[in-house]
């Protein structure tokens, strides 16, 4: 179960189906990030796709030497283009591919449109959502939710969005989904009906245990999503933010031209493979191997190019060598900048605190660490408040509760409004009364063991003790313990074996480091193969904005009124 892969096979499949000749990819706004994810332009164009555009772009050219391939999502907007372009073509022939279902009639306005006949064929190839890694993907939509229901247009992107990655991992599942989430069981029985409909589509070769689809709320966790990361990829994506593979680094001091914005893609880029999933500490030492490593290869300035075979050398080692360059200044200024934000913000002792917020349960340090922190100057006005967010979610019902305390130093640090707003907002989001499960305490008499144990040894890394809640319903769901009463199936059947092949969904976003987790369950648990995806892929920035677009306001009059009111009667 490889996401990427399965995109990168229907890319493949389309141009090899147009012949040989010369080509151009005409693509919709969101197809370009899909393919954009899994191919390189040099790839493509090694494959004679010479021209790439979007067909919603009003000054095309005529080219009718170039042979069309078009890859659309199936809206209503895109088959009017399509009409448009038909009726007047600008190309000798049209092989039209959507990533998704098409509807019986909007196949057959194309084909009324088509009077010069130039359509050669009309496919559904299922690649209708963004591979970030092969075990996780995205449908990059943020703010689903309007308060604690689906927006009616995402609801359709998400249906969609999961139906097409079922379709193109060949898998029809049995489904399970989150009890306490309204969302939750409402895409699990969308997704169903999907399935139903089509039933023609899912009719793949049975396997023994039949595949598993869990769907899950992001308000289950919100813990996760706020926390500082310290692996590469999710130390990027927090710190610099990670779009469709690219970042900008445009507000880095004194960046060069040509990194101003750079790609990060494990598909391309060998250094990033071998350390997307590696500690910040140990970058630094693979960065410095990489340098020594270029050092050695660098051409001499004054190597002599006397003979025939010395430049036929030159010229061959040359590409190897520019494109090791690009590599060392990309990673080089990447991890500079990441060490820079680090020390500026005081990111070490911030990540310390949060950490002990989210696996400790001493609430006497916690709050003195966090009272300490929004007292040091260099501690930003956002880690200020996602420290209190996180205080505010672990230690709502604890009977010496300091939230408003903690509010008031917020405000005499200069915090914005919006950001002491968002403490209150992030509790109403994912709070007690709205998680289906406890976060914070153990459950049971092994966990409280295990945390016992944990206690005594210390921790190798205090930086990355925390295990989403992802990493225990996983572990429960593989061993066959995961409480039908908590996530029940839909539908009558349920699963008697262990499940192997397992995609999960979290409808408000997953992150890099459930992502990681994925990664690690993958690796080191034969027999289950997990792929993980979201509604997008959060950093605490993206996750704040999704909190904000539901909509949901605290049920309490705004903190910082109750706060004054508070401090008065003192």
């Amino acid at each position: 179960m490889n996401v990427v892969f399965a995109v990168k096979q229907y890319i493949s499949k389309m141009i090899e189906d147009s012949g040989p000749g010369m080509k151009v990819l005409l693509m919709d706004k969101e197809t370009t990030g899909i393919v954009s994810m899994v191919y390189t332009q040099s790839e493509i164009l090694q494959k004679e796709v010479y021209l790439f555009e979007r067909i919603d772009s009003q000054n095309r050219e005529i080219m009718k030497h170039l042979k069309a391939i078009c890859f659309l999502r199936p809206t209503k907007e895109n088959v009017d283009y399509l009409i448009q372009e038909l009726r007047r073509p600008k190309y000798s022939i049209y092989f039209i591919y959507f990533s998704n279902v098409i509807s019986k009639s909007d196949v057959k306005s194309l084909a009324e449109a088509d009077e010069q006949e130039v359509v050669a064929e009309v496919q559904e190839f299922y690649g209708d959502y963004i591979a970030v890694n092969p075990h996780l993907f995205s449908l990059n939509i943020l703010g689903c939710c309007q308060g604690r229901n689906w927006d009616p247009v995402q609801l359709s992107r998400a249906t969609q969005g999961l139906t097409a990655l079922l379709l193109s991992l060949k898998k029809c599942p049995m489904i399970r989904y989150q009890l306490s989430s309204e969302t939750a069981k409402r895409l699990a029985e969308c997704v169903k009906q999907v399935i139903t409909k089509e039933y023609e589509l899912f009719e793949f070769r049975r396997t023994e245990v039949p595949p598993l689809l869990l769907i899950l709320d992001r308000c289950d966790d919100a813990i996760t999503p706020l926390l500082n990361q310290w692996t590469y990829q999710a130390m990027v994506h927090e710190l610099l933010g990670i779009n469709n593979n690219r970042i900008d680094l445009s507000r880095v001091p004194g960046i060069s031209k040509d990194l101003r914005e750079v790609v990060l893609s494990a598909e391309n880029d060998e250094f990033y493979a071998n350390n997307m999933y590696l500690n910040f500490a140990e970058i630094g030492s693979n960065i410095k191997n990489l340098m020594e490593d270029f050092q050695k290869k660098k051409p001499k300035e004054q190597q002599k190019l006397e003979s025939i075979a010395d430049m036929k050398a030159f010229v061959e080692n040359y590409p190897q060598f520019k494109k090791m360059s690009g590599t060392v200044s990309k990673h080089v200024t990447v991890v500079g900048e990441l060490s820079r934000l680090v020390s500026e913000r005081n990111l070490l002792e911030v990540s310390e605190v949060e950490q002990e917020l989210a696996c400790q349960n001493d609430h006497s340090s916690a709050l003195q660490n966090v009272k300490r922190l929004l007292q040091n100057p260099k501690v930003t006005e956002f880690d200020a408040a996602r420290l209190v967010m996180l205080y505010a979610l672990h230690y709502e019902r604890h009977s010496s509760n300091s939230l408003p305390g903690l509010m008031m130093d917020l405000r005499n640090k200069g915090v914005s409004e919006k950001y002491r707003k968002l403490v209150s907002t992030v509790v109403e989001y994912g709070g007690k009364r709205i998680r289906g499960s406890d976060l914070f305490s153990p459950k049971d008499a092994v966990a409280i063991t295990k945390q016992f144990l944990k206690g005594l040894k210390g921790v190798e890394n205090v930086y990355t003790q925390h295990q989403p809640f992802l990493h225990e319903t996983l572990d429960h769901l593989i061993k066959g313990k995961l409480k039908e009463n908590l996530y029940p199936y839909l539908g009558p059947s349920t699963l008697r074996d262990r499940p192997q092949d397992i995609i999960v969904f979290i409808i408000g976003g997953a992150t890099y480091e459930e992502a990681l987790t994925v990664y690690n369950l993958n690796r080191t648990t034969p027999g289950v193969r997990i792929v993980l995806g979201g509604t997008t892929v959060h950093n605490t920035k993206s996750f704040l904005e999704e909190v904000l677009a539901s909509g949901l306001h605290s049920r309490s009059k705004d903190s910082s009124q109750v706060t004054s009111r508070l401090a008065s009667r003192r």
